[in-house]
């Protein structure tokens, strides 16, 4: 008798147990976190599964539990259902009205797919938005810039974001301000003062197919204040060096080594350079001047006055010449120390690296004497 006793006592607690965890399950879902709230863009990317989708939506708090959302896609069998794509969702909406949109499809419209290249300068990055952007095709695209450029040479971007505090381009109190801004207006010096030049991050964007020059420049300023982690900020800071350095030399990077897993070595060789007094030559740097993408540069096209010279002028250029990625930022924060001092790379892509001028000089006739 005893034990019938205990049996429906902990047959009742089970009850209470489960009732009190379905109550529960059952709020949750029908319920939303917030009773007023702005709508916000979620995005699905393609291959996301289930927990992802789930963790993303916890991160941006238009969730509060992942199990309990996880649990309802479950028990009704939605878990490949959803779509890629993004969507506007709001911390308003239950885990019920959430799930509804994001397997309806109901992606947001009048959007276009944008994709910034890795080591784009802004001239490049103007030119493709142009083209996807203008209302006339057959507007000349110098005109685009323009607007572009504008809105790049706006030092209020120096308010909205911390990481280009030390940029000598954004900040009117820098002693070369005034020196720079006269340099903008010679033809020998096409790009001498580009202040965003390096921050427009690199990526893929959807971006709304009326968004102005400011929002879609805003928008990889967030990116790149986003993807330059409170790490990587306090790491730079502890070398004693700027963001605005870093990314200069990050810039080059780019340019240089299109191969990820030497560009630290490149990274050690430029800062072993710089650090004994000796030019970069980059050849980055020549072709930025210039405008074009030789593989060989002449003798005369080294001799080209610029600030951005580095076959001519030791140190860093004035500022940075390309847009780089997170490996080429990473290279430049995380160096890798060798005997190397000097590099090239071969038509392939492949890095090659030497510790004399001799050894240099022999891999040049090797491998660049067919270019």
């Amino acid at each position: 008798m005893q034990f019938v006793k205990v049996l429906i006592i902990l047959i009742i607690v089970i009850l209470l147990i489960i009732g009190i965890g379905l109550g529960n399950y059952y709020y949750q879902i029908s319920t939303s976190v917030a009773i007023k709230a702005l709508p916000k863009e979620f995005v699905i990317k393609k291959g996301e599964g289930v927990n992802e989708i789930s963790q993303n939506l916890k991160d941006q708090k238009l969730i509060r539990s992942m199990w309990d959302f996880e649990v309802y896609i479950w028990q009704k069998k939605l878990g490949k259902k959803f779509q890629a794509g993004n969507y506007l969702l709001s911390s308003q909406m239950n885990i019920k009205k959430i799930v509804q949109i994001l397997i309806s499809g109901q992606i947001i419209p009048n959007q276009t797919t944008i994709k910034i290249i890795e080591g784009w300068n802004y001239k490049e990055i103007a030119k493709y938005l142009k083209n996807i952007f203008s209302t006339d095709k057959n507007t000349d695209s110098l005109i685009w810039e323009e607007f572009f450029f504008t809105e790049i040479y706006d030092s209020s971007w120096l308010k909205k974001y911390s990481f280009l505090a030390d940029n000598p381009f954004l900040n009117e109190n820098n002693r070369n301000f005034s020196k720079l801004i006269e340099l903008r207006t010679l033809k020998n010096y096409p790009f001498a003062v580009i202040p965003l030049e390096g921050y427009l991050f690199p990526d893929t964007y959807q971006i709304y197919k009326d968004a102005s020059e400011y929002d879609i420049i805003k928008k990889m300023l967030d990116n790149f204040d986003k993807k330059l982690s409170s790490q990587m900020r306090e790491d730079i800071k502890k070398q004693n060096k700027t963001i605005f350095e870093i990314i200069t030399l990050a810039s080059i990077i780019e340019k240089e080594v299109p191969n990820n897993n030497d560009r630290k070595i490149v990274a050690g060789i430029f800062y072993k350079r710089l650090k004994e007094g000796m030019r970069l030559e980059s050849c980055a740097t020549i072709n930025y001047i210039l405008g074009n993408d030789k593989k060989q540069l002449s003798f005369e096209d080294t001799r080209v006055e610029s600030p951005y010279n580095t076959y001519l002028n030791k140190g860093l250029p004035s500022g940075p010449i390309s847009n780089p990625g997170l490996s080429a930022i990473n290279a430049a924060i995380y160096p890798q120390e060798t005997d190397y001092l000097f590099f090239l790379s071969k038509p392939t892509g492949e890095t090659v690296f030497s510790k004399t001028l001799k050894e240099h000089n022999q891999n040049k006739r090797k491998w660049l004497k067919k270019l």
